[in-house]
Order: structure tokens, then sequence, then C-alpha cells
């Protein structure tokens, strides 16, 4: 009896070793590691995603001015939409800097749609389903079947380099830290 209760123990705990390898396992293969992300004066990796409103849109179209490309998890959760609104009040002032905003999650088209209406967006959501731009930006997480942009974002230079990275944004300062970086690179 003794060597079957030693026997079953060994058993849970290589169990719940197992258990806790295959989870770290899962996020580390879900993360996005510090080399999988552009760096700044490389090129912006290209994509072609489809908006709110279903029209296609790509990084081409926006060659020859500045782009705010900004990745987040989910429409209409709390950080996100103060982000989101976050860009939509300093959307003129980004405007007259000469630069676009652009938000990609792996929510779909119609997300997106009902997102930017509720709350006025005026610049183009893209939705990216497979999550296969995001994880060209290292912006990607995944646990198992389910996948979130992560909330990274990148300041495009109008010819299509990365001028500048924000890693996991701050959803209240991340807007207006792009509006510094941008007058002080417009500086130089």
């Amino acid at each position: 009896m003794v060597a079957l209760e030693l026997d079953a123990q060994s058993l849970v705990k290589w169990l719940v070793i197992a258990i806790a390898v295959v989870a770290g396992l899962l996020l580390w293969r879900g993360t996005a590691h510090a080399a999988d992300v552009p760096r700044p004066g490389e090129s912006a990796p290209a994509f072609t995603l489809s908006d709110q409103a279903g029209g296609t849109r790509n990084l081409a179209e926006f060659r020859n001015q500045w782009l705010v490309l900004y990745f987040y998890p989910k429409d209409d959760t709390p950080g996100c939409t103060e982000q989101a609104c976050a860009f939509r009040d300093d959307w003129h002032k980004l405007a007259d800097l000469g630069a676009e905003v652009v938000g990609v999650s792996v929510d779909d088209v119609a997300s997106h749609g009902a997102f930017a209406k509720k709350f006025s967006l005026p610049f183009p959501l893209l939705a990216d389903a497979s999550g296969e731009v995001a994880g060209r930006y290292g912006s990607i997480y995944g646990l198992g079947p389910l996948k979130f942009a992560k909330r990274n974002t990148f300041l495009i230079d109008p010819r299509g380099r990365i001028a500048k990275i924000y890693l996991s944004a701050d959803t209240s300062r991340n807007s207006q830290q792009v509006i510094d970086d941008l007058q002080a690179l417009q500086k130089k």
C-alpha cells in the first residue's frame, strides 16, 4: 500500500511538472522575442489588410508621410478604448505633424466597424484575423488557439522605415509620446 502511495505521489508530481512545462512552452511560443520586433532604421514590414469599411489598405499608400501604426488586443475593451480615444482626440495634432494613425488587431471587420462608430474614430482600424501582420511586427500573443495583438506602437517615417517603437505602450500616454517624438524627429 505504501509503494502505491509513493507511486501516486510521484505520478502527481510528474503530471504537475509536465503541465507547467507545456504551459511555459505555450506562453513562450506566443510571445514576441526582441529579435522578432523590427528595429529602428529597418524597413517596416509590408501589409495589406481590410479596414472597418471593408476597403483594402496597405503600407505603400502611407509613403511620403508619417504613420502611427498601433497594435492593440481587442475592440471595445477598457485599455483599447482609452488608447483609441486618445489617438482620436489627438488626431488633428498628429495630422498637423504629417502623420496618419492606423490601428490593428485580430478582430474582424464588423467588430472594427462597430468600435469605430461607437467611439467616432476618424482613422482606419485594420483586421488582421490571422495575426500574420502582427507577427511580422513582433506584436502577436497567443495561447493555443487564442490570439491577441500586443499593445505595441510603431512610428514609421515617410520613407517606410521604423523611426520609433513603443513596446507595451501605455494607453493613457502613448498618443502624447508619439506627438512628442514626432516633434523631436522633425526638428532634426
